[in-house]
């Protein structure tokens, strides 16, 4: 009873003019940093940090949060409308949601990630609000083998991805894990692929290269297959997703709002991996699969609960060990300092204000996302119908202003632009560019992870850790069953 009682003093503050405000600004300005290409939802954070220095404590995390949900919804409007995923987490959203749009009903890939997206907002600030202590545990007790183990798991979600063609996926993901080798190395210090490019130190930068694999890319394969003209969309016309679409949906997105919460409660996976993980499972527990890729509102779906979902996640270890569950919950900490707040256990009793009213915000945002969402979706629904002499330039322009925005430097303007025509060609002949971008998400996780758990415990440590191994075998199943199980079908 205490936490409803916690609660309710939390709404008592959050339902005021000041508080209601500062939370339409921040999930305003959030929307604004996912779709634009180039800024991730822990910039958007970090650039208004400077903003909340003269704020209380409690509007500042307010407004800071309220920033970091919005953004992973913004970066699906991208997504469907042009294949520019704003944010990471969303070029899985593209996957389904741009060939929704090539198929003429953009306003599906909208309005079901809006509403999977809220859903799963939904769902994990109510885990965050009550299992926060038990996850936090869960999560503290995972070494770096368990670490190793769950990325792994996240890889193997590239067979799903590539569909058919799954020898050329598992082929760019083994790319993107080679390219994310290019820079120093994080434990010998050792510089590897760097050809002597001061540039090159700090590796491609992810952005960028997710950019130019999808925006760049799709420019060029359009011009190159002479897809210049424009069909115009009639707003009011325009097919939106029904109730029942809605709620044909709705087991897979209280599956992956769950999927992406867990994920999200563990530091350093976050909702790229969450949206990867649960798209896969999402694909592998559908009754028909073979429409995941081709413009299918249920991928969507998958994808925007989880990476949505996994906010609440991140912030589980955040409030309860004071520890970042992701890069925008690392700048949250910062953010908290500057008030003299220390995030970790003492923080429920020593500012129940704060952690209350945050998680009053949290629930009261995603509200007021969903309203911008429905008010805002027949806005955006319209990039589709600018003209494509037009529309090019201007993705051309903004991708490149966007990649220049990361480090300020000319050098990922021009990854941007060369991982663009890479993009073009492997698209051309059929291979699939998302693995590259898998490979390049999770390989940071796997080879830190690897070589601290052989350092701590022997190679044998990822067999004689149970979690470990178990999750291991369940990766290597992911993978083995299916085909076993289409060949048995081939066969009989």
């Amino acid at each position: 009873m205490e936490i409803f009682q916690q609660l309710s003093g939390g709404f008592a503050y959050v339902i005021g003019w000041t508080p209601l405000f500062t939370i339409a600004c921040g999930v305003a300005f959030g929307i604004f940093v996912g779709a634009m290409p180039g800024l991730s939802p822990s910039m958007g954070v970090a650039l208004l940090v400077p903003f909340t220095y003269a704020m209380d404590p409690e509007l500042a995390i307010i407004l800071l949060a309220a920033v970091y949900l919005a953004a992973d919804y913004g970066g699906s409007i991208t997504a469907v409308t042009i294949n520019a995923p704003g944010t990471p987490a969303a070029a899985v959203t593209a996957f389904d949601g741009y060939a929704l749009t090539q198929k003429g009903q953009p306003g599906i890939g909208l309005g079901m990630s809006l509403i999977a997206s809220t859903v799963g907002g939904v769902f994990g600030t109510l885990v965050l609000i009550f299992f926060s202590g038990p996850l936090a545990r869960l999560a503290a007790s995972f070494q770096p083998a368990e670490y190793f183990a769950i990325a792994v798991f996240g890889l193997t979600s590239v067979s799903s991805i590539g569909g058919k063609n799954w020898g050329r996926a598992i082929l760019m993901v083994l790319l993107g894990l080679l390219l994310n080798t290019v820079g120093i190395d994080p434990i010998s210090g050792v510089s590897r692929f760097t050809f002597g490019l001061a540039e090159l130190y700090n590796g491609f930068s992810l952005i960028p290269v997710l950019i130019g694999l999808f925006a760049i890319s799709e420019v060029l394969l359009q011009i190159d297959e002479g897809k210049l003209d424009t069909q115009p969309i009639d707003v009011a016309a325009a097919e939106w997703p029904s109730f029942w679409d809605y709620l044909r949906t709705g087991p897979t997105i209280l599956s992956s709002s769950l999927i992406g919460t867990i994920v999200g409660v563990f530091p350093g996976a976050g909702a790229t991996i969450a949206s990867f993980v649960s798209y896969d499972i999402a694909k592998r527990t559908s009754r028909t699969p073979d429409k995941f890729g081709t413009g299918c509102a249920e991928g969507v779906a998958a994808a925007e609960a989880a990476n949505s979902s996994s906010v609440g996640g991140a912030l589980v270890p955040l409030l309860t060990l004071g520890i970042p569950g992701s890069a925008s919950t690392a700048v949250l900490v910062g953010a908290l300092m500057i008030h003299d707040v220390v995030p970790g256990p003492q923080l429920f009793e020593s500012h129940p204000r704060i952690v209350y009213g945050l998680f009053a915000s949290l629930l009261i945002a995603n509200v007021v996302l969903l309203a911008m969402g429905l008010f805002g979706s027949r806005l955006w629904i319209q990039v589709c119908s600018v003209p494509k002499r037009v529309l090019y330039p201007l993705i051309i322009a903004v991708s490149c202003v966007g990649s220049f925005a990361i480090r300020n430097s000319m050098f990922d303007v021009a990854s941007c632009v060369a991982f663009g025509v890479i993009g073009w060609m492997l698209r051309r002949n059929s291979f699939p560019v998302v693995p590259i971008v898998l490979g390049m998400v999770l390989g940071d996780v796997v080879e830190m992870n690897f070589r601290q758990a052989v350092l701590i415990g022997g190679y044998n440590t990822f067999v004689t850790r149970p979690v470990c191994l178990g999750i291991l075998v369940l990766a290597t199943l992911s993978i083995v069953v299916p085909k076993l199980v289409k060949r048995m079908k081939a066969h009989s």
